[in-house]
């Protein structure tokens, strides 16, 4: 383990004692909530920044947070680490990823390069069933290694909690398998992990001529299955997603899935407006859930909604049109102006955005989408952390928060969308621990 800075013992006092300290801390984002979530609308972007900070940890929380005068007044550690005028961050947040898959998609990558569409694609038998079948050929230890190196590798880079979706089995038997690498991913790495069922990924090669038959399946068996899988196996919150979009589910066919995943006790995620409106983000808004994501083709009345939404967060994928080379339309500025609440996440995926990077996400934001860095650092951190509703343990450098934070090897939160293409992470710590 590569520890940063200088570590030694304080000296013996009257002060509280806890296990670590983080002095000399340049410039801290505390990054806090607003009135208890999200921050909305052109409130985005309230960094909470102190300068020349410290941070107290102890038992994996954050004991205090202030200017460091003030903090070692008040604390003595068993630890001192010497930030030497870095940045630091609450730990980054993905809210939307499908990291569990086998095989790639190079050649695809490529046939796109050259003039072909992503439903051109799929309509060949490519794109989103061609990783089903690779899935599907893979056994779980080689699901879960393959999972286990690009968690380490958005750790390396600054997230330390990512959501985690199914979506490349389609059958009953795969997706409780991906269900399964989820569980034991959770367990074995330092990131948090959480879970999404999303057998509504797209309609199976075995069901292409009766896609109703489908939809039966994953309302009557499917989402029993994950939502006895979730009592058995999953302390948290199990959410089901649907991809409602031309060449996959109707909008009839997705209020009928959302509405057994509701039944069925989990929380509601919707992939919405990516090529077409269909009418799945006023949908989501209505069933009240979480999330709407991706949002290429929202309109000005969803945008609306979404800006009235109490409980429904957009979020952003600037990866994914990046990846598609497509131009990002997703109505970021709008939808700050209607007073909306935005994360952004990677869409990890071997389709459309293999990035397993949040830290270029952010520069992307910026460019693409009209983001300031304070706007995209908050939706990537505090939004996105309530966007898989765990903001009131996560996503703010706020006492009794969990220890989730980050040291970048720059002095300014700003560096962190100006620049691209390098990893700017100094040292990451989960859970009050010196993981990276």
């Amino acid at each position: 383990m590569h520890v940063s800075g200088t570590l030694k013992k304080p000296m013996r006092s009257q002060r509280k004692f806890v296990d670590l300290i983080l002095d000399h801390v340049g410039q801290l984002c505390v990054i806090p909530a607003h009135d208890g979530g999200p921050q909305r609308g052109h409130d985005l972007g309230d960094l909470g920044i102190i300068e020349g900070a410290g941070i107290a940890i102890q038992n994996g929380q954050i004991a205090a947070v202030g200017q460091r005068d003030e903090v070692l007044d008040h604390y003595q550690a068993n630890f001192i680490m010497d930030i030497a005028g870095r940045l630091v961050t609450p730990g980054l947040v993905d809210p939307h990823t499908h990291l569990i898959w086998a095989g790639d998609r190079a050649e695809e990558f490529e046939q796109r390069l050259e003039g072909a569409s992503y439903q051109e694609i799929m309509a060949a038998g490519g794109g989103i069933n061609h990783t089903v079948q690779q899935t599907r050929d893979a056994s779980l230890t080689e699901l879960v290694d393959q999972g286990k190196a690009r968690l380490n590798r958005m750790l390396r880079h600054g997230t330390t909690t990512v959501e985690v979706k199914t979506g490349y089995g389609l059958n009953p038997e795969v997706e409780l398998n991906m269900l399964n690498a989820i569980a034991l991913l959770d367990a074995e790495c330092e990131i948090d992990l959480v879970p999404t069922f999303l057998g509504a990924h797209a309609v199976p090669p075995e069901y292409a001529d009766d896609p109703d038959a489908y939809v039966a399946l994953l309302i009557e068996k499917m989402i029993p299955a994950a939502a006895t899988w979730q009592a058995e196996h999953w302390p948290g919150p199990l959410y089901c997603d649907v991809f409602c979009e031309e060449g996959a589910f109707t909008l009839e066919q997705t209020r009928r899935i959302l509405e057994a995943g509701q039944q069925a006790g989990m929380l509601l995620r919707v992939h919405a407006d990516e090529f077409a409106s269909l009418g799945a983000t006023a949908l989501a808004v209505e069933k009240g859930a979480r999330t709407v994501d991706h949002l290429l083709a929202t309109t000005p009345d969803d945008v609306a909604r979404l800006g009235d939404a109490e409980q429904t967060i957009a979020v952003l994928l600037p990866a994914t049109p990046f990846g598609l080379n497509v131009q990002n339309t997703a109505p970021a500025r709008a939808l700050l102006d209607a007073n909306a609440m935005i994360a952004l996440a990677t869409d990890c995926n071997p389709g459309t955005a293999w990035c397993e990077s949040m830290a270029m996400v952010l520069a992307l934001a910026t460019r693409a989408l009209g983001l300031t860095p304070s706007q995209a650092l908050a939706a990537a951190t505090i939004n996105a952390a309530y966007a898989v509703d765990r903001g009131a343990q996560i996503g703010s450098l706020e006492v009794g928060k969990l220890a989730d934070l980050v040291v970048w090897d720059v002095s300014d939160y700003r560096h962190l969308s100006y620049r691209f293409g390098a990893n700017l992470v100094q040292s990451v710590i989960k859970n009050g621990e010196i993981v990276v």
